[in-house]
This record gives C-alpha cells, sequence and structure tokens, in this order.
C-alpha cells in the first residue's frame, strides 16, 4: 500500500497552501480532488489581494496580517501569477464616505489617498476621495493553485468515503497518517457541523478590453486592471443559491452594466465566465485546526448542553482548512503555513481561527434546537 504523510481532500485554495507548506517542511503530500484543481469557488474567485478597511475588529486585524503574509509571499515565490496593481477602495455613497474618514485611525496597512482630481485623471467616475493600497493587487485564481501544487501528488479522485484504523487514514485506497479536509461548503466526510461551513455563491467574468486601467477597484463590486488585454469583474456574493449550477453569460454581463458606474465598460467582450461555491464559517473568520470527536464528546459529557466545557477530545491525525469566505487568496498563503506548523512541529494556530472556538456554543444551542 502507498503511505503518505498526508492527504488533503480538495485542491482549491485552501488545499493547495496546505499541500505547499506540508511539502516545504519535508512532508509527502497528496491531494485528492473530483474535480480539476481549482475548479470550485477558488477558480471562480476575483482573486483580490487587499486589506480590510473598518473601525477595527478581531477580524479586520486577522484580514490584514493575512494580507501581509500573502502579498509578500506571493511576491516572492509565485510573481508570475500575483499582480501588484494596488486596489483603490472607493466609497458606495456619501454615508460610506463618511465612515471612510473613521476607518482611517484602524488602517495598518501603507496607504493613501486619492483625490477626485486623481481619480478623474485616471478616467474613474467617482464623487468621492478614496483609499489607494499600492502593495495589494490581483492572482491568477487557477493557474496560482497550480503553481502552489507543482511538484505535490494529485489524483482526480471522488472521496466518497474516509475511515481510520491502527493509526493510518485511508482514502479512496491511499492510506497517510493524516487527513486535511479542505472541501469547501461540502463536509460530508466527517462530522463538522459544529463549525457552521455554509456556502456563499460567485460569478466572476473575464473581458477582453484595450480600457488604459492600470490599476484595481473596489466599490460594491470588483474591478481587476488591464492585464495583458484582459479585464475581471466579480466575482458576485449571491446568497438565494444553495447548491452548485451551471454558471450562467447573463451574470458577468451584468457586472459589465455595473461596472460602467465607475469606468467605460463600451469595448468589454465576454470571454468567459466562471462560478463557483465559497465556503464561510459560523463567524466568518477561517477554520484551521484539529477536528474535535463530537460523538465521543456528546456521548461522554451530556452536561455540555447546558454549559459545561470539559476538556477536547480530537479525532486522530484529522486536520481542517477551510471557512475563507470570499477571501480565499488572502488568507490562503498564511493559514497554510499555521496548519503545516501545527501538524509537523506541533504548534498551536492562532485561537481566532482554531475550530475549537466554535464548539461549547454550539453543544448549548444544539439542546435548544
Amino acid at each position: 500500500m502507498e503511505v503518505y504523510d498526508t492527504i488533503i481532500i480538495g485542491a482549491g485554495v485552501a488545499g493547495a497552501c496546505s499541500a505547499y507548506f506540508l511539502r516545504r517542511e519535508g512532508e509527502r503530500v497528496l491531494v485528492l480532488e473530483r474535480h480539476q484543481i481549482a475548479s470550485g469557488g477558488s477558480g471562480a474567485a476575483g482573486a483580490f489581494v487587499s486589506p480590510k478597511i473598518g473601525k477595527g475588529s478581531p477580524l479586520q486585524s486577522l484580514t490584514n496580517e493575512a494580507f501581509e503574509f500573502a502579498k509578500d509571499f506571493y511576491l516572492a515565490y509565485f510573481g508570475d501569477y500575483y499582480h501588484q496593481t494596488g486596489v483603490i477602495r472607493i466609497p458606495k455613497d456619501a454615508d460610506d464616505a463618511e465612515k471612510f474618514d473613521d476607518y482611517q485611525t484602524s488602517i495598518s496597512n501603507r496607504y493613501k489617498i486619492h483625490s477626485l482630481s486623481q481619480l478623474k485623471e485616471m478616467n474613474i467616475n467617482t464623487l468621492f476621495e478614496s483609499f489607494f493600497f499600492s502593495d495589494a493587487g490581483v492572482c491568477d485564481a487557477k493557474p496560482l493553485c497550480e503553481a502552489l501544487l507543482d511538484g505535490v501528488d494529485f489524483k482526480s479522485i471522488e472521496v466518497k468515503q474516509i475511515s481510520y484504523c491502527d493509526g493510518f487514514w485511508r482514502a479512496e485506497g491511499f492510506y497517510a497518517k493524516n487527513i486535511i479536509l479542505a472541501t469547501g461548503y461540502e463536509n460530508t466526510l466527517a462530522d463538522v457541523s459544529y463549525m457552521g461551513v455554509s456556502g456563499l455563491w460567485g460569478t466572476r467574468g473575464d473581458f477582453r478590453s484595450n480600457l488604459s486601467l492600470n490599476v484595481s477597484l473596489h466599490q460594491s463590486m470588483s474591478i481587476s486592471a488591464n492585464i495583458n488585454g484582459v479585464i475581471k469583474l466579480g466575482a458576485t456574493h449571491e446568497k438565494e443559491i444553495k447548491k452548485s449550477t451551471l454558471c450562467d453569460d447573463n451574470k458577468a454581463l451584468l457586472l459589465q452594466q455595473k461596472a460602467l458606474a465607475l469606468v467605460d465598460t463600451s469595448d468589454m467582450q465576454l470571454l468567459k465566465s466562471y462560478c463557483g461555491m465559497r465556503a464561510g464559517s459560523r463567524d466568518y473568520f477561517p477554520l484551521v485546526g484539529k477536528v474535535i470527536n463530537v460523538a465521543y464528546m456528546l456521548e461522554n459529557f451530556p452536561t455540555l448542553a447546558t454549559g459545561a466545557k470539559p476538556p477536547l477530545h480530537y479525532r486522530d491525525g484529522l486536520y481542517i482548512c477551510n471557512g475563507f469566505g470570499g477571501r480565499g487568496f488572502v488568507f490562503g498563503p498564511l493559514m497554510g503555513y499555521q496548519l503545516a506548523r501545527l501538524i509537523v512541529h506541533g504548534e498551536m494556530v492562532d485561537s481566532a481561527i482554531n475550530p475549537d472556538r466554535l464548539f461549547y456554543k454550539w453543544c448549548r444551542h444544539k439542546k435548544e434546537r
């Protein structure tokens, strides 16, 4: 039998980053994916890499730490797939513009204010001054995931079941000491219900254009710089879609109409639309770490439902890397790095991303339901 150190199920940005950093630690890794690399939400992502703005919060701090890690990582190792175009963040309306004034005290990343005259010179239509993050940019989503997995064993196989026996996990005839679930919004291989993973459907359109746009934009949608004659629009956030469906070119064309409020889209011609489901967690933070043995905990500690917090028991060698939401290419490198350090060196992950944070509250609410 063929034995690996770790099997990763899922070849989106979460699985690809986990595989990259484990391989860098000298681990023998196998990635299993039922379709192809970045065939789901990661491949359909706009793949913008930029900071999160706001009045300051733990999620903003984590996102901006991940942003700094990601852009440095991409520039150092995957510069062919990361375009540091800078990103202009534009207020949505007058009320939003007032909030931008408050946001400045909470921005730890390098930025400038672009005046209305500067934006007009760039042929960007807006009534508001905007933030410009020069270190930000956009990734080539699928090629980047493929590059992250270069040299890693990969099999296009649908994993229907995993099992554990005598210190090894088995998945479709392959064996490993560890398994990482990077399966996105679909989580049927193990009980991770306490993490509250759900899907968020999105569509992206790639358009051929001669528009002179050397910077990326974000307002209520994202518009990439013109890179080799192609501008990316999206991806959308379509909460009403609950399961994967076929891509609809009309949704990409709607993005073209929406982008007209900011830039001239008259010569844009749709090359291809992409769509997929991105996975988010119950509290919007990523999910990186060990998987709790839910059945054991509920059976042996009935007082969990009334607020008890006994020591946690985990599934041996079972991990998760998931829940990046719409910021997969921001979170991916730092989350993959922390998970690799946990698996290989036993270093604890940041408590903000550790899925343990959700378990006790889920147990209490489970009784209420």
